[in-house]
């Protein structure tokens, strides 16, 4: 099947629309002290303008695939995303903390569209290695989001304050609203969408979420992210207080694991149809679990200081970044009929977990190197486990370590 579009093109649109996401994240983190003095907050107030924007974001990804699974996957793109850039005016404009929970909150019912519909769209227009490919290409694009992020949110503070930052993921909104109206193609054609009637899509979520190949592969994927995502929840802490970095100085940690990430996209995408899926997944574990291992050693026995304390990060996204495209893949294909739906619950259970790390787990182990590096090791464990328990239990005999 040959691409509407220039295949540049749609990889750049689709990683841009799952940039949003990270953005809305890590943009506005170096800000963190500058806010709680402008509000008059505390610092636990401020990080639970994380929490705020997760937890709605895991409620609304429940819907996005499903939504434009009855309305086309474009138009539900264009309306998300001019809400989202009115949410972010709101946020660039408060008086107060509850303000800004409320305009951050807003940001997440709009923010996930991008990341749920971009999956689905890549498994409407391309399948088999193609696919892995493709998300791979856009895994590698969207990497960079977390990288530059948190560096443009530390200009924008020095130019225009921490309010500059929300106007900026505003213009980030409504330019994404006009390249999707000028370029993006709808890729679902009337005759194949799903009707939103009520008994109907309770049966569709219900037959995804008892689906042990779907729980096990998609909790894999949000595991192994939470993993390294815990140090982006922790990283006002962690890269300024513990390592004694200036706001501008958030690019140490970034940079390297948004390098480590973009390569282990490309390999994944060279390896595309000749590593078969699960042994991409596996590979991927294996190097995920070396960084992890470094990291407990270094935040044991040393005090935290540069370069070593952030060793582990480029080689760990590298193992992510080579194991979730497979991972998200193989279980979207147990759902070809519903693959935005699918793609839904996909984006609700990971960041469900992330808003639980956000909320629960950073707070209580980001006052000490040790407590981050022991969380990180156990959520990304408990993903591995749940990959072999899959690999051993529910993988078909068409999965093997030959390409598909």
């Amino acid at each position: 099947m040959s691409l509407p579009i220039p295949y540049a093109l749609l990889t750049f649109l689709l990683a841009a629309l799952a940039a949003v996401g990270p953005f809305s994240i890590d943009t506005y983190l170096p800000a963190f002290p500058t806010i709680a003095a402008d509000l008059g907050a505390t610092q636990l107030q401020v990080q639970q303008t994380l929490t705020a924007y997760m937890a709605p974001f895991a409620v609304m990804v429940l819907w996005h695939g499903t939504l434009s699974d009855a309305f086309g996957r474009r138009r539900v793109l264009i309306v998300a995303m001019g809400l989202y850039a009115l949410a972010s005016l709101l946020c660039a404009v408060v008086s107060s903390i509850e303000w800004l929970w409320l305009g951050r909150a807003l940001q997440g019912v709009c923010a996930g569209a991008g990341m749920v519909i971009g999956r689905a769209v890549v498994r409407d227009l391309v399948d088999g290695p193609r696919a892995q490919r493709l998300m791979s290409h856009v895994m590698m694009v969207f990497g960079i989001a977390p990288a530059v992020a948190p560096m443009v949110g530390g200009l924008m503070l020095e130019w225009s304050g921490w309010r500059g930052i929300f106007v900026l993921l505003a213009g980030f909104g409504v330019a994404l609203v006009v390249l999707c109206t000028r370029w993006l193609p709808e890729s679902l054609p009337p005759e194949r969408r799903q009707p939103m009637h009520p008994l109907l899509l309770v049966r569709a979520y219900r037959a995804v979420f008892v689906r042990p190949a779907f729980m096990a592969l998609t909790g894999a994927m949000a595991l192994n992210f939470a993993g390294f995502f815990i140090y982006v929840l922790s990283a006002p802490v962690f890269l300024m207080d513990h390592l004694g970095l200036p706001p501008s100085g958030f690019g140490w940690f970034f940079v390297p694991t948004v390098a480590g990430m973009m390569s282990g996209s490309m390999m994944s995408g060279r390896m595309a149809g000749r590593w078969s899926q699960r042994r991409a997944v596996a590979v991927g574990y294996g190097v995920m679990g070396m960084a992890l291992v470094f990291n407990l050693v270094i935040s044991v026995t040393r005090p935290p200081a540069l370069p070593w304390s952030l060793a582990f990060a480029p080689v760990f996204t590298f193992g992510m970044a080579l194991a979730m495209p497979a991972l998200s893949l193989m279980a979207l294909e147990l759902f070809p009929e519903r693959r935005g739906l699918a793609a839904s619950c996909q984006g609700f259970l990971q960041m469900g977990i992330n808003a639980l790390v956000a909320g629960l787990l950073a707070p209580q182990v980001w006052h000490h190197p040790a407590g981050l590096a022991g969380a990180s090791a156990v959520l990304a464990a408990t993903g591995g486990g749940l990959f072999l328990w899959w690999w051993r239990r529910l993988a078909g005999p068409a999965q093997s370590l030959s390409p598909r």
